[in-house]
């Protein structure tokens, strides 16, 4: 077997070993230290803390998680964004609020949920932590993920917070005498290796190569200098850069060619851990800034500071941030004076792979065409769904996830079906993403198709709106004047086009934020309906229309943004429609296990 095939069936074992470690503490009490104390997800919004806090409890009661763990949801504080950085600080001060000296004691897991998702929109009404994976009975969402792939942590952890995002996995395997530890003072931080380009979006540490050898399963080191999306120049400047499958660890700082058997990698980052001290020292300093009004990075801020080979250079730069405030700069450079000197070890994961699921286009890739995440994760085309044979897909690159899909519905390849009901007339197109939907009438869906349904509450009374976008339409974009709407695109089409098609006028009561940002995201288009199936309807007609150049008038329908249905979203009745077709999916089986 190739050396590539054997890590990837080494990472395929260690991982069902956790997923069975998990699925045995399910809805059981954990031993003391066998598991985390605290269990903390951040929300964005008193409105998304609810609807975090309502699953939660969900799966509590279904026992899919396990118990002992105190699961907490932390809001974010009204007012500034403060970047997952600030969220970080907020969450100690809460945990102190919670628990007095107490926290101290703890084995924290920390995971950044806040934000509304605006690269992988189906995930944006019940959050990113809760996206479901197609496999598992009931089907594993990212928390349980999670879970899963800590497992083994919190017994070789010292108190303290490790610190992780909702739309990224890690794989790994160990030998079978090594440990990944968490136990040394100051900041401790996974590091993975990968190819440049992927370096350029991430993290890169700068790694002394006299310290590992990149053989074996975990190696322990420290970090000179650490890097935050750097160029590949930058990566090479300054000796990120390894040649990777010699006989020995090298730095390389040139050129070089494969027909030695190694190839260019650096070391990019995942998530971290940092001592209660640490911890104490950040919560300290964030009662001393008082109110935070800046967005600050929790990986770039924190990790950037630390090291011999730091420097404050970092604290200029603002062009990662989404919005630079005046006080960034002074914030940085407070952190660094504060976290200057501090060591940052790292636990080199020889054999590891980062995934990311954070856009659609990662979204689609990773569950119907990654081979080696699907093999290494065990994903399946079909998970948990009632899915006759005469409902047809093309190929088995299409996934399906607690669904049910009528016989004589059918489904491009790459496209990816979850908690939705299709009728028996539905075509779907390849590469599209049908999301808490009731399709019932006959209609073509095209590839490349992006269909998500909400319930909402109006008057207090339940209605119910569908989004629909192509999958590779810019929802983050956004202009600052009418006269340059022209340059927003819907599916190919540029949207003052679209709204003509539409019957909408283009003024400044089309947005949401008023004049502040125009773009998709704000953009009142999406007709509120009074049921589920006349939403999907009205929506892929709108599509239809900017497909066919034809008018598909929207008058007389009170139309929402995206921004605007996420305020007014009713989480309970999403959640209801879910369990109904749970609800029907375990009848379907249970009739099938009688005829047999």
């Amino acid at each position: 077997m190739p050396a590539a095939e054997e890590r990837s069936a080494a990472r395929r074992e260690a991982t069902g070993r956790r997923l069975e470690r998990l699925a045995a503490l399910r809805g059981r009490a954990a031993l003391p230290g066998q598991f985390w104390d605290v269990v903390a997800v951040t929300a964005a919004d008193a409105e998304q803390g609810r609807a975090y806090r309502r699953q939660l409890a969900e799966k509590l009661r279904g026992k899919e998680l396990p118990l002992g763990a105190r699961y907490h949801v932390f809001v974010d504080p009204p007012g500034h964004k403060m970047g997952n950085g600030g969220s970080t600080l907020h969450v100690l001060q809460c945990l102190e609020d919670l628990y007095g000296d107490k926290w101290t004691s703890f084995i924290v897991l920390l995971i950044h949920s806040g934000g509304y998702s605006q690269r992988l929109p189906n995930a944006s009404a019940l959050g990113k932590i809760f996206t479901a994976l197609p496999f598992g009975d009931p089907v594993y969402q990212m928390l349980d993920l999670k879970l899963a792939m800590y497992i083994d942590f919190p017994a070789r952890m010292k108190p303290g917070v490790l610190v992780t995002c909702s739309d990224d996995i890690e794989l790994y395997s160990t030998g079978l005498t090594e440990t990944v530890t968490f136990d040394r003072p100051g900041f401790t931080a996974l590091a993975h290796p990968s190819d440049l380009t992927v370096g350029t979006t991430h993290g890169v540490f700068v790694l002394d190569p006299s310290s590992f050898s990149g053989e074996g399963g975990v190696e322990y080191t420290s970090c000179r200098h650490f890097l935050h999306k750097p160029d590949v120049e930058t990566m090479r400047r300054c000796g990120a850069v390894c040649l990777r499958g010699g006989s020995s660890q090298q730095s390389s700082s040139g050129d070089h060619s494969d027909s030695e058997g190694g190839w260019e990698c650096v070391y990019t980052d995942s998530i971290f851990y940092m001592d209660h001290s640490i911890a104490e020292q950040l919560l300290a300093f964030y009662k001393q800034m008082g109110t935070l009004c800046c967005e600050i990075d929790a990986y770039g801020d924190f990790l950037q500071a630390l090291g011999p080979g730091a420097t404050q250079d970092y604290t200029q730069h603002t062009g990662n941030v989404t919005k630079e405030e005046s006080q960034l700069v002074e914030v940085r450079q407070k952190l660094y004076s504060l976290l200057k000197g501090t060591a940052l070890n790292v636990i080199v994961l020889n054999n590891s792979k980062f995934y990311h699921i954070g856009t659609t286009q990662e979204y689609l890739f990773h569950f119907t065409s990654d081979s080696e995440l699907k093999f290494e994760l065990d994903l399946l085309p079909v998970a948990f769904s009632s899915f006759s044979e005469s409902a047809g897909s093309s190929d088995h690159s299409a996934t399906v996830i607690q669904s049910v899909l009528e016989p004589g519905c059918s489904m491009g390849p790459g496209s990816v079906i979850e908690y939705s009901r299709v009728g028996p007339e539905v075509s779907i197109g390849k590469n599209s993403i049908i999301s808490g939907s009731h399709i019932n009438l006959k209609v073509d869906v095209p590839s490349n198709c992006f269909l998500s349904s909400l319930s909402i509450r109006m008057s207090d009374q339940v209605k119910y709106i569908s989004m629909v976008f192509g999958v590779e339409d810019d929802l983050k974009r956004s202009v600052k004047s009418l006269r340059d709407l022209h340059s927003l695109r819907f599916f190919g089409a540029s949207l003052p086009e679209c709204l003509g098609r539409w019957g909408v006028q283009v003024s400044d009561q089309l947005f949401s934020s008023g004049s502040t940002r125009l773009g998709l995201w704000t953009a009142r288009i999406f007709p509120v309906c009074s049921t589920l199936i006349e939403s999907v309807e009205m929506s892929l007609k709108m599509l239809n229309s900017v497909q066919c150049a034809s008018a598909f008038t929207l008058n007389g329908f009170k139309l929402l943004s995206v921004e605007e249905m996420l305020a007014c979203k009713d989480v309970e009745d999403m959640l209801k429609f879910r369990k109904q077709i749970y609800d029907e999916i375990c009848l379907q089986r249970g009739k099938e296990k009688l005829d047999l």
